[in-house]
């Protein structure tokens, strides 16, 4: 497996992220700056990115914007900054996943596990194989897992892991509805609490994202007071 890259200007707090993580057989790299982190990305393919928050040189969250420009590497936030708009930024930006310091570097291990576990590419779940004609398959919305692409009208779209996994959930089940807690519980596996406007934030990036393919049709649906819908 490629490292696990480590953002992180604290030497202790990093050292002890490469002693649990290379204990748990995970090989590291780490970097104190965020001016650099651009330079070795650009030569290297980490498996995710632990990116601390406050860094000097460039910011977490600035250098979270540039990875998801080009990258759907996994990445984890670390931040001392616990308000709700920090946690939600970081999401939008495309963070897989956050954790607050102070941490225990036994729940880190376990965070990235279970990221890397869901993030894995799986031949079971790529739905992107149509058995129908090309012009059929170019109305349907199909979903490659692998590449965390989406297609509709010979067009095609990236979205971040979490955007995929909601999509995912709600595609393989048209009309069914999700209560904002069942899609919680699905895209955050390890019942952390997280609130409703972060559903509601993704699932707004979505649509938005959907809408570029085909703004004629309104796919996602919103129930009120309950949560959400596919209708393709």
């Amino acid at each position: 497996m490629n490292p696990i890259l480590i953002v992180e200007d604290e030497p202790k707090i990093a050292e002890l992220l490469e002693k649990y993580l290379q204990n748990s057989g995970y090989e590291t790299h780490w970097i104190n700056d965020g001016l650099a982190v651009s330079d070795w990305m650009a030569n290297n393919q980490p498996a995710m990115v632990l990116l601390d928050l406050m860094l000097p040189g460039k910011d977490g969250l600035e250098i979270c914007k540039e990875i998801r420009q080009h990258s759907n590497i996994p990445v984890i936030m670390l931040t001392a900054r616990v308000e709700e708009i920090d946690r939600l930024l970081g999401l939008e930006l495309g963070a897989d996943d956050y954790i607050c310091k102070p941490f225990s570097p036994r729940e880190v291990t376990a965070r990235v596990k279970a990221v890397l576990r869901r993030t894995q590419p799986s031949p079971q779940a790529d739905t992107s194989q149509q058995t129908s004609s090309p012009e059929e398959s170019s109305r349907q919305l199909n979903l490659n897992r692998d590449h965390l692409t989406i297609s509709l009208k010979g067009q095609n779209i990236n979205l971040t892991r979490v955007e995929f996994e909601l999509l995912e959930v709600l595609h393989s089940h048209p009309g069914r509805i999700y209560s904002r807690q069942q899609l919680m519980e699905h895209v955050y596996p390890d019942n952390r609490i997280v609130s409703d406007r972060t559903i509601d934030s993704h699932i707004k990036k979505l649509r938005k994202k959907i809408n570029e393919l085909d703004p004629e049709q309104e796919l996602i649906h919103s129930v009120y007071s309950v949560g959400y819908k596919f209708e393709g």
